[in-house]
């Protein structure tokens, strides 16, 4: 014993099928790689937390759904995870020391991912009991059932993370945790959450709604000579990127990122029709450094390359 954590070397079974739901303790035994670390005894009542040292490439595979709030925080390593939900398209993340994951969702999902560089990838994870959830959340929104939390993933909070490392360091101290004070952190971390990731939504929402379309678009053209950034757009209408991505396209009946290209090249056409301005210099403007490739997309989405449009 460590801390009041216990050391653990167990491998995932691999033949286990994944139920639709499952509990804290039982969902490790379908993610592959090892429990490093996991708190136990009387001070960890709060929350239940386990590290673990993950493979460096997975294959996709099935995420039984967990009532409790999960958080997921890299501490060594980096990754590109992927997500989706079930028949979905992938919306993958690149993730490194001190981002972080949030879910509470209540369906299964699917995840794979592929770590980079020569560094273990290794995260904790963290899960906040209901009752704490449910008594924070009445003393923070004076509300007896808890809100929703948004789904974050691949996200970055330094309070969060300020929080989280206060209590990967308490996990592995030698001599038992302290109870009062991981009680402490345990509500502290709780408030943090409903303050800053508490769901407007009632429901689970299967549409988007036309104010967070419109809003999208128009984050998309004020930032057309920026790079595509799938997750400040998702975090401007508020949802997770993979929840998103498949509400703008069933919306739209195009990705998040085509539309994007497609908003550019709109960009690009009315400069080149309305000013004088030089092809470079529009190719620029709409987020393209390279003169070739501008021409290429633009090209490709209106059959003409930029001179010829130009004259018409």
């Amino acid at each position: 014993m460590i801390g009041g954590t216990s050391q653990i070397a167990q491998p995932v079974d691999e033949t286990a099928t994944p139920p639709e739901r499952t509990s804290p303790l039982g969902l490790e035994q379908y993610i592959a790689g090892r429990t490093l670390v996991s708190g136990d005894g009387p001070a960890w009542n709060d929350m239940f937390v386990q590290v673990y040292s993950r493979r460096n490439e997975q294959d996709p595979f099935l995420v039984p759904a967990v009532v409790e709030p999960l958080i997921v925080w890299v501490i060594s390593g980096a990754a590109i995870v992927e997500e989706r939900e079930l028949d979905r398209g992938w919306v993958a993340n690149t993730v490194t020391v001190g981002d972080f994951f949030l879910t509470r969702s209540p369906t299964p999902y699917e995840m794979r991912w592929r770590a980079t560089g020569a560094a273990p990838f290794q995260v904790m994870h963290l899960y906040l009991s209901i009752p704490l959830f449910e008594r924070v959340a009445k003393d923070v929104l004076g509300c007896d059932a808890p809100p929703a939390l948004r789904e974050i993933s691949g996200g970055k909070d330094e309070q969060l993370s300020h929080l989280l490392a206060l209590i990967h360091q308490e996990l592995v101290a030698e001599g038992k945790g302290s109870q009062l004070f991981l009680q402490g952190l345990a509500q502290s971390l709780a408030v943090h959450l409903i303050r800053n990731y508490a769901s407007n939504d009632t429901g689970r929402q299967t549409t988007l709604p036309g104010f967070k379309l419109r809003r999208a678009v128009a984050y998309l053209e004020e930032h057309l000579a920026e790079p595509f950034n799938l997750a400040k757009l998702s975090e401007t209408v508020g949802m997770s990127e993979f929840h998103f991505s498949r509400l703008f396209k069933k919306a739209t009946g195009i990705s998040p990122s085509r539309s994007f290209i497609r908003q550019r090249v709109a960009r690009a056409q009315l400069l080149l029709q309305e000013t004088d301005t030089s092809i470079i210099e529009i190719g620029m403007s709409v987020g393209y450094s390279s003169p070739s490739h501008f021409a290429q997309v633009f090209r490709r989405e209106t059959g003409l390359p930029p001179s010829h449009y130009r004259r018409g």
